[in-house]
């Protein structure tokens, strides 16, 4: 059942066990990051010790939540060779392991056989998901919430599935 959809922060300020995020696309166009973008085709990288130059909310929100004891996992199904969209998120996922989250990498042609939802998500304790819309050139539409048990149940199957399956970011070489 598609329920009322809180910002993310408020969703994650409400975990007390498990978050999980699946990323299924090659390709994300987000007009707010396009400059983050053009500036890493450039050749700008992102110094990881300049943390106030690239921490933003998003990151804060994972940290305050892992700091409540909470584990954060992101997943990543990936085309090789990577896109380019996906080479820049490689270079920028010390972010999110800075945040605290945990990040793993799947190739697409390992998730043959596996049942994946047809859409990213969000899943918060098992009992919520926040599903992603995208257009076809992976602009964002929209987000879902939604509590339908069999939705849940095949999200943390698959999750768990992918990230049985997925290579820890410290060991994955795009290529």
């Amino acid at each position: 059942m598609t329920m009322e959809l809180p910002p993310l922060g408020e969703l994650l300020a409400r975990c007390e066990r498990s978050v999980v995020h699946l990323e299924l696309r090659d390709v994300y166009y987000d007009p707010a990051e396009a400059k983050r973008v053009a500036a890493w085709r450039a050749g700008h990288r992102d110094d990881p010790a300049d943390q106030a130059s690239w921490w933003r909310p998003f990151h804060q929100d994972i940290a305050d939540t892992v700091a409540r004891g909470v584990s954060v996992r992101r997943a990543r199904i990936v085309s090789e060779p990577i896109t380019e969209y996906v080479s820049f998120e490689y270079d920028i996922t010390f972010q999110n392991l800075a945040a605290g989250e945990q990040v793993r990498w799947l190739p697409r042609r390992r998730a043959s056989h596996l049942a994946l939802p047809g859409n990213d998500f969000w899943l918060f304790d098992d009992h919520a998901i926040r599903w992603h819309h995208f257009a076809g050139d992976g602009t964002w539409m929209e987000d879902e919430l939604d509590d339908d048990p069999d939705a849940i149940a095949l999200c943390r199957r698959s999750f768990e599935s992918v990230w049985d399956l997925a290579v820890p970011h410290r060991d994955y070489s795009p290529r």
